[in-house]
């Protein structure tokens, strides 16, 4: 079943390179990779591919390198099925790069930003290059950002939305006030909370977060699932316990599900548990776009449950 309204994540785009150890190395420690290998990445692209496999119509706007690294990655992106009309190659700019090492289940990453922070200006038009992409942004039922874009991409895509606006607030950053009274929901995990609200708890964090204008809120916590709360109410939703083999996009697993389930109205009381479901079962195989559950892969899951 598709949705009721398309799903536009802006975001970035990077080429992973993932090395497996058998432990996270100690500082200034070397230890020989298991195997290495290299995929798509970026929190733009992981969040798009998963709400495409929960059943969504997605569009991606991004930016990639005009080099050989950004050919393959808008390939291997239009290959998912993602509309990617929105994926531009800057003239003279790298694609973005992540360096990520990950064991027994945790990762490490160091990331090259390159085309993710190269959208340039056009002229007079106040809106930058991200003025060509807005009219997909104000058709959007549901809007998905990050924050390893600029974030005057961020505002300016924000604030243009008509629909919901689903800003995932990683990596951590302060948000402006008017951003942030956009959210519905913020997502966080509990470090991005913490410094978001300046609070260790998760329900006073939340609660500081509410009070300065987010519409509702949704943190993750890991394998203990995930809380939301709005202007109605609050939730729990635990996560199964699972054997996990790779974390690595889970986050922007849980955010791309969650997209895919309020493009058809439903409400977070629903959509957060759904969400919850389809990252665990992403943390139980190798990657991230090949680690994503499809939609009835997810609703099995919860009928097990």
């Amino acid at each position: 079943m598709r949705v009721q309204g398309t799903v536009v994540v802006l975001g970035s785009v990077n080429r992973d390179v993932v090395a497996q150890v058998h432990r996270l190395p100690a500082p200034g420690e070397t230890l020989t990779a298991t195997a290495v290998r290299a995929q798509i990445g970026g929190k733009g692209a992981n969040q798009a591919v998963a709400a495409l496999r929960c059943g969504a119509d997605v569009t991606l706007v991004a930016r990639t390198g005009d080099d050989e690294a950004g050919s393959a990655l808008r390939s291997g992106l239009a290959a998912t099925g993602l509309d990617v009309s929105r994926v531009r190659a800057v003239p003279g700019t790298a694609s973005g790069t992540a360096y990520v090492t990950t064991a027994a289940g945790e990762n490490v990453i160091v990331l090259d930003r390159g085309a993710n922070h190269a959208w340039q200006p056009r002229g007079d038009d106040p809106a930058g290059d991200v003025g060509q992409d807005l009219d997909a942004v104000r058709a959007a039922a549901v809007l998905v950002l990050q924050l390893e874009v600029p974030q005057d991409v961020v505002r300016l895509a924000a604030l243009a939305a008509p629909g919901r606006v689903v800003l995932n607030a990683a990596p951590s950053a302060p948000l402006p006030e008017e951003v942030l009274a956009r959210c519905d929901p913020l997502v966080v995990n509990q470090h991005e909370l913490r410094d978001l609200s300046g609070e260790e708890h998760v329900d006073t964090g939340v609660r500081r977060l509410l009070a300065r204008g987010a519409r509702s809120v949704l943190v993750t916590l890991g394998a203990h699932g995930a809380r939301w709360a709005d202007g109605s109410g609050a939730g729990f939703a635990p996560a199964p316990q699972v054997a996990v083999v790779d974390s690595t996009g889970a986050g922007d697993a849980v955010v791309g599900a969650l997209a895919s389930r309020l493009a058809r109205g439903q409400r977070l009381a629903g959509a957060v548990p759904w969400a919850v479901a389809a990252a665990s079962l992403s943390v139980q195989r190798v990657g991230t776009h090949d680690s994503y559950p499809a939609e009835r892969e997810v609703d099995a899951a919860l009928r097990r449950r």
